[in-house]
């Protein structure tokens, strides 16, 4: 049998996770412990059985992806061009899930040895980034930022998508508008509506508080919206949705109460999930390029594992282009 890391924790006199924490210099261990448990496992050949790991570089070749809710269509259409680009570049990849709790997620990211870290469901007001700064974690995010001047992110041109919608609808005739919009603690909900509001201010057109929902960016928060926004004495004629998932409950719960898209409705969605192109859907909505969205997230990061960086953070951001299909027209 061969010497194991409870051998060293053994000749070290420390407990056997504390090995593995000053072997791969997690911030948590003393100089002093990790310096014992350095000289206790070379005393005794031994080498942490990671593929491709040594003592030398400490290097895992793994990277860790943290999303929230994989029941949204929208992840899997990243996550796989991720996944196949990071392996392109010699690194694994390890999903991680995290509902609300970040201590745990925090945990869990800085146990598993990872190289770096892909955030893929930020908020503004999330700690993590912040945490994972300090225990000199690299990371990048992915979609979403918390829109600081220092992030390392890999993003839509969120604020110019939502002008074109605007843009387009003022354009077809409608003067009564509503947005089904992404949280406020998003950079994706706050800057599509951003630049929604802004492109509507341009051309004379309010948009009313009474007419804007946000939530989530799930199926229920646009089938639960829109009944409400149509029941108003005078109903929107359009809705612009923060994301084509949030649009699909839209239509959806448009067909159920007998209301026309687009004759009725227009409805037009963001991000142009392959699923938009569907014919029971045809959505009308605003595409950027998904794979190349995650590809470069995952050079960016392997960069600054490498430290192959600028300081003070680095910003990408993807253009985005309006795609018409079949569920928007102009006011009747």
């Amino acid at each position: 049998m061969g010497i194991t890391s409870h051998d060293v924790a053994r000749l070290a006199g420390v407990s056997q996770p504390t090995v593995s924490r000053a072997l791969r210099d997690d911030p948590r261990v003393s100089e002093a412990t990790r310096a014992k448990v350095r000289r206790a496992a070379k005393a005794l050949n031994y080498v942490p059985s990671e593929a491709g790991r040594t003592l030398s570089t400490r290097s895992t070749r793994r990277v860790g992806v943290i999303v929230t809710d994989l029941t949204n269509p929208f992840y899997p259409h990243v996550i796989a061009p991720l996944h196949d680009e990071l392996r392109t570049l010699g690194y694994r990849m390890m999903l991680i899930t995290q509902r609300s709790d970040e201590a745990v997620a925090e945990e869990r990211l800085l146990d598993q040895s990872l190289d770096g870290v892909v955030l893929a469901t930020a908020t503004t007001d999330s700690r993590l980034p912040a945490q994972l700064e300090r225990r000199g974690m690299p990371y990048v995010f992915l979609n979403r930022d918390t829109g600081g001047p220092d992030d390392y992110a890999s993003v839509v041109d969120n604020e110019g998508g939502g002008r074109l919608v605007a843009q387009e609808l003022v354009a077809l005739g409608h003067r009564r508008i509503a947005g089904i919009f992404g949280a406020a603690n998003t950079t994706t909900g706050r800057d599509r509506e951003l630049g929604f509001r802004l492109a509507l201010a341009d051309a004379g057109v309010g948009l009313a508080e009474d007419r804007v929902v946000r939530g989530a960016f799930e199926y229920d928060t646009g089938y639960r919206a829109l009944p409400a926004l149509m029941a108003a004495a005078e109903a929107p004629s359009a809705v612009f949705c923060g994301n084509d998932v949030v649009a699909i409950g839209v239509l959806n719960a448009a067909l159920a109460a007998g209301i026309r898209v687009p004759e009725d409705l227009t409805v037009i969605g963001f991000d142009d999930l392959p699923m938009a192109s569907w014919e029971v859907f045809r959505l009308t909505t605003v595409g950027h390029d998904l794979g190349e969205l995650s590809r470069q997230a995952a050079r960016l990061l392997v960069r600054r594992i490498s430290g192959d960086v600028d300081p003070g953070g680095e910003r990408l951001v993807l253009p985005t282009e309006f795609v018409p299909r079949a569920t928007h027209a102009s006011v009747s």
